[in-house]
């Protein structure tokens, strides 16, 4: 008898000394709780303890990359945001961090049971908050300088609208623009030998906006160009690392890009065939980002009310998002669940976030949008860059830049709202539609989700993040 209570003690203590399996329970849970280091750890236990299988694996590991993007974004202290804060705020409180994170204008997340501030947190304040940005002016009043992109287009813009009128044809006022574009790899980021696979962001040739494409070098031999149906046009190539040497992926071309202006306010527009494919796929809700949700209904029950005419219906979304939402740093698109409710929660939005905030409009008003991005290439002022087209019938697709807005700088209604239906010829368009597979296939998840842009890099052992590689490219221009 004694023999069978040790044993059974035994037993007992045996599995009060052996730890539960891990559960995809408590991984959400640390993870909602932004304890990241911890959610790492237990999403390693808990492949090794189940063997799952590959896609979970690979949605496991997605998680921990998520993760680690978020805390490479919030890197700011207290004490660093104090310290930017106090330029402006000299007696700067704890309180009023508070409150400017309860009204959305200061974004802040718990890491580790550290608070944390993303990088662009401070100056995002005064960017966002109205009473912060008057501080900013009235202690630091902006430098009396000149913005060359508005004076390109104080220039350009009425050009654009003059010809395309004469014309009687929105295709018009032709720029000629040569770019030199080149990722670099840093030393050592992958062990020497291994193959570093590389995208780069190419033109796409079937936009009409876009001719006379001269591909002029490229520092590999061999590359591949992908195929025009692809919507993230792409050139590709593949190098091998050595050991404390940079890699760099370098091409250059040339072309010509185009404005367009369609002066949609005189015209008399079509019904839509709703019938068709291009309505119903491009008025359709594309989950996670475009979702018809009370919030959108509700909004556009408000703004857009009982207007019919689809130029009409889309030109006063186009103006209560460039009303009501100030630009602001974004968070990197790949940690937002859906990006159209974070710019509605946070009241701010760079120009991919507002752009697909339209696209949700528009698409519930039955406009049909669609993505359009590649880069700005204003003289001085280039940068990426995201907007969109829509679709009138008997027309056709029309571009449409949100985050360019109303242009304050005229009084003249065409010019004022030039982009609620045209865009200027200093663009590079690199991509029709977001978040589309890469070719040749990319095999681990992208560094930019969304978009194609910068370009994307990877090794067999995984994604390679920005903070391993370096992108810059030069543009010059050679007229028309």
């Amino acid at each position: 008898m004694k023999k069978i209570f040790y044993c059974f003690a035994f037993a007992l203590l045996l599995c009060a000394c052996t730890p539960s399996p891990v559960s995809l329970a408590q991984i959400d849970a640390e993870e909602k709780a932004g304890n990241f280091t911890r959610a790492a750890y237990l999403i390693d236990l808990y492949i090794a303890e189940t063997n799952p299988p590959a896609t979970t694996v690979y949605d496991l590991q997605w998680r921990k990359d998520k993760m680690h993007r978020i805390a490479l974004e919030f890197d700011q202290t207290k004490d660093d945001v104090m310290n930017y804060i106090k330029k402006y705020y000299p007696n700067v409180t704890d309180e009023m961090l508070s409150q400017w994170e309860s009204e959305k204008s200061l974004e802040a997340l718990t890491i580790d049971g550290e608070r944390k501030y993303f990088a662009e947190a401070a100056p995002n304040l005064f960017r966002i908050n109205r009473d912060a940005a008057a501080r900013k002016r009235e202690i630091n009043p902006p430098a009396a300088t000149v913005d060359k992109k508005e004076e390109t287009l104080k220039k350009h813009l009425p050009e654009v609208i003059a010809t395309a009128s004469k014309a009687q044809r929105p295709l018009t006022a032709p720029v000629r623009m040569k770019v030199s574009y080149r990722v670099t790899l840093k030393p050592d980021a992958v062990p020497a030998g291994e193959v570093v696979r590389c995208w780069l962001p190419w033109l796409r040739e079937d936009v009409r906006r876009q001719t006379n494409v001269q591909l002029l070098a490229v520092n590999d031999s061999n590359y591949i160009i992908s195929p025009p149906q692809y919507a993230h046009r792409t050139l590709y190539m593949e190098k091998t690392a050595r050991q404390g040497e940079p890699l760099t992926f370098a091409y250059e071309f040339s072309y010509r890009s185009a404005a367009e202006w369609f002066g949609l306010e005189t015209k008399t527009l079509a019904p839509y065939d709703t019938n068709s494919e291009l309505y119903k796929t491009c008025t359709a809700e594309r989950p996670p980002h475009i979702v018809f949700s009370d919030s959108i209904k509700a909004i556009s029950a408000r703004i857009v009310g009982d207007e019919t005419n689809p130029y009409r219906k889309m030109k006063k979304i186009f103006t209560w998002i460039d009303e009501t939402f100030p630009w602001a740093g974004a968070v990197d698109y790949s940690t937002i669940d859906n990006i159209p409710a974070y710019v509605l929660e946070n009241r701010h939005g760079d120009c991919g976030q507002v752009t697909l905030l339209f696209m949700t409009l528009a698409r519930y008003n039955g406009i049909p949008a669609r993505w359009q991005s590649g880069f700005m290439m204003h003289p001085n002022r280039t940068n990426l860059h995201d907007w969109s087209e829509f679709y009138i019938e008997g027309i056709g697709w029309i571009p449409m830049d949100e985050s360019f807005g109303v242009n304050l700088f005229s009084e003249d209604n065409d010019v004022k709202y030039f982009y609620t239906n045209g865009i200027d010829a200093y663009r590079w368009i690199v991509n029709s539609d977001y978040s589309q597979p890469l070719f040749p296939a990319k095999i681990f998840p992208r560094s930019d989700l969304i978009d194609f842009q910068r370009g994307e890099l990877e090794w067999k052992g995984g994604n390679l993040f920005y903070d391993q590689w370096d992108w810059k490219f030069d543009v010059t221009y050679e007229g028309s």
